[in-house]
Formats: C-alpha cells, structure tokens, sequence
C-alpha cells in the first residue's frame, strides 16, 4: 500500500523547497552574468583582466561547494558519534543550504559573464563590482555558517538548544488557554471504527490539527488518536477511532509522518536528546558533562510534573469537543529520562547524586499523586550510592 499523502506531500515539499532554492540561486547568477557585462554606461576595464577575476572567483568559489559538503558531513558525523545520532539541528538549520545554494549561485555568475564578455577589448566596472558585491554577500553566508559550526558542537549551545525547543514543545502540547479543552464526560457520537496503520513502519511527525478539526466539524464527528507524535506506527497497529462518519482516508490525511523523530510536536524528544548525551558522556568516563545535561533535564521534567498527562480535547469553534489526541504519560517522562541512566551512573558518585538531587527536586513540583513514579527510582539511586559511598562505621 502507498503511504499516507499527508506524509508524502510534506517531505516532497520540503525536499522541493530546498530544490527550488538552489535552481533560484542559479538563474539569478545567469540573469545577472548575461545582463551587467552588457552594461556600457560608466568607467570600464580591459575585459581580458576582468575575465581573469571571474574565472578565479569562479574556480575558488567552486572549491567551497565541496569545503561546505566536507564540513557538513564532518559536524553531522561528529555530533552524532558524541551526542546523539537523533540530533539533526546542524544538518536541518537554513544557512547550510542557503550557503550552498548562493555559491552556486556566484559560481553561475561568474562562468556567465565570462563568455558574455567573450572578445570584447573593455567592459564595464559594473561586472567586477557585482562579484565584489557578489563575495561579500558570500562570505557574511560563510561567517554566519561558522558561527553555526561552532555551536553545533559546543556542549553549552546544544544543551541549551535542546531544552529551549523541549519547552517550546512542552508548552505547545499542554495549553493552557481556555476554551480548548471540552468535558471529558462529552458524548461522542455512533458509529464508531478503529483505524489501523496501513503502511510500513515509520515515525508520526505531526499531528495536522486545524485540518483535522475542520473535517471532524464538517461531519459532525470526532477523532481519537491513540498515539502521540514521537510514536512508530508499525503496520495493522491501531491508531485511532472515528467516532461518527468520516472517512479513513481524511485521518491518514492529516499525519504526518516520516523515517524520525522531530521537535516539531513530539514532548518526549528533547527528554530523550538529553538523557543520550548523558549516557555517551559516561562511556568515556566525563562525568561533569551528565551533570551538565541533568541540569537542563531537570527543568523539562519539572514542568512535566505540574502538566496533565490525560489526552488533549481540542474543540471547534462552537466548543465541541472534535479530536483528541494522546499525550505521553508522566511514568513515560521519568522512564524515558532516568531509566537508562540510573545503572549506567551506578559507579558514578557524582552523577547519582546529581540524579538524588534532580528527584527530589521534582518531587517537590509533582502533585503527590506522582510522587510514586519517583520514589522506587530514587530508592534505587540511594541503594547505590550506599555501596559507593557506605556510611562511616
């Protein structure tokens, strides 16, 4: 079976998009390099010097279509062999394509002008202003691109990044607005269907859900989605329930999905960046650098233990409740960012007792209906840390 459209259309947009980038950078470069060398107003040069500027620009600026490529793969590979292997910031941030796209782009410039100047004894100044132009554009697009290098694998900047977008998420996924959450106890209305996942296995993105609301509304239905974004739908796995009469089709139409997981409106993604950066940082035994990461994991799991856990309703605009979406439960926070960690920092005094400390703190923000989530992990810490550091006698 195909995928599902919404899915595709998306990825075919963004891949075409960034397609159309690249093909727009170059036929500005051959509109400009077939129209400034026919310029005949102002000063002029010997073309044959000019020529001689154009072809070294050209040749040098070609040369770092592959220092951008080398340097791409190089940061990609790098943050995913130190970090983890599901942090794509670097190799999804705009500038890494907007530089590639505008050397092209300068590249095309350049090649174009040459022969549009071909045998001509003069040209106008106005072909090597716009390169000189041309190449101060392009190096403030690589000078940005180095500041982004460079943060891309310092530990501070991602971290931060990391839990910024998290909180961002957190906030999206649990909003506090009124007038968006409908009575649990709402009817939901005959006949209901169960839709399954009829494709391979692939990871929900997104959740289109204006979309889905405005079609829910229109046939006065309502749809329950039983997983939440972040989750891998595998094939014939149930994913939600119509609840009235609505085509399959319609649902399937609003998911997005894809081969990974995104910020975009999955919660647990940042919980689990974080909790990977801290395990590698304890294979090569650097400790400070898990404390680090528990700082800010700290503050994502307490605004997750003050956030409702039961599934998101969004209404309509006549406040009816139209689709429901599941949420990640606080027992999937905790466990998504400590269960590893734990055995793994087994022999790591600081890093339990950063842990020891990361609980108790949260603790103190959880309803005390959460409390049980966190105190077996915390036994576990204190066991622990008894044999690592047992009382004087």
């Amino acid at each position: 079976m195909s995928k599902a459209p919404a899915g595709d259309a998306y990825r075919h947009r963004r891949i075409l998009y960034a397609e159309l980038a690249q093909v727009l950078y170059i036929l500005v470069g051959l509109g400009l390099g077939l129209t400034v060398p026919r310029i005949r107003r102002g000063p002029d040069l010997p073309a044959q010097q000019v020529i001689g500027v154009l072809t070294t620009i050209g040749l040098g600026v070609l040369g770092l279509v592959a220092v951008i490529y080398s340097l791409g793969i190089l940061v990609v590979r790098w943050v995913a062999s130190n970090y983890s292997p599901r942090l794509t910031q670097f190799r999804d941030t705009p500038i890494l394509r907007q530089t590639f796209a505008f050397t092209l782009g300068v590249t095309v410039f350049c090649v174009s002008a040459a022969f549009t100047i071909g045998p001509r004894a003069r040209v106008s100044m106005a072909v090597l202003i716009t390169a000189i132009a041309l190449l101060v554009v392009m190096a403030a697009l690589l000078r940005t691109l180095q500041v982004t290098v460079a943060t891309a694998i310092q530990l501070s900047p991602v971290l931060s990044s990391i839990a910024a977008r998290g909180r961002d998420v957190l906030d999206a996924a649990y909003p506090a607005a009124a007038g968006t959450v409908a009575s649990p106890a709402a009817p939901l209305p005959e006949p209901c269907t169960t839709l399954t996942w009829p494709n391979p296995a692939t990871v929900l993105q997104k959740i289109k859900i204006d979309r889905l609301v405005g079609a829910a509304q229109a046939a006065n239905a309502v749809i329950v989605l039983r997983e939440a974004p972040g989750t891998t739908l595998q094939y014939g796995m149930p994913i939600a329930d119509i609840h009235g009469e609505l085509a399959p089709s319609v649902v399937l139409g609003g998911l997005v999905v894809g081969s990974e997981r995104t910020f975009e409106q999955d919660p647990l993604f940042a919980f689990r960046l974080l909790t990977d950066i801290a395990l590698r940082a304890l294979r090569p035994n650097d400790p400070a650098t898990t404390v680090q990461a528990l700082d800010y994991l700290e503050d994502l799991l307490g605004r997750a233990a003050a956030a409702p856990t039961e599934p998101r309703r969004v209404t309509d605009r006549n406040n009816a409740s139209r689709l429901v979406i599941a949420r990640p439960s606080w027992d999937d926070f905790v466990r998504t960012s400590l269960d590893d960690l734990i055995p793994a920092a087994a022999t790591t005094p600081s890093v339990l007792i950063r842990i020891r400390l990361l609980l108790e703190r949260v603790r103190t923000r959880a309803h005390p209906d959460r409390h049980e989530v966190l105190t077996p992990r915390l036994a576990r810490v204190n066991g622990h840390l008894t044999t690592l550091l047992p009382p004087p006698a």
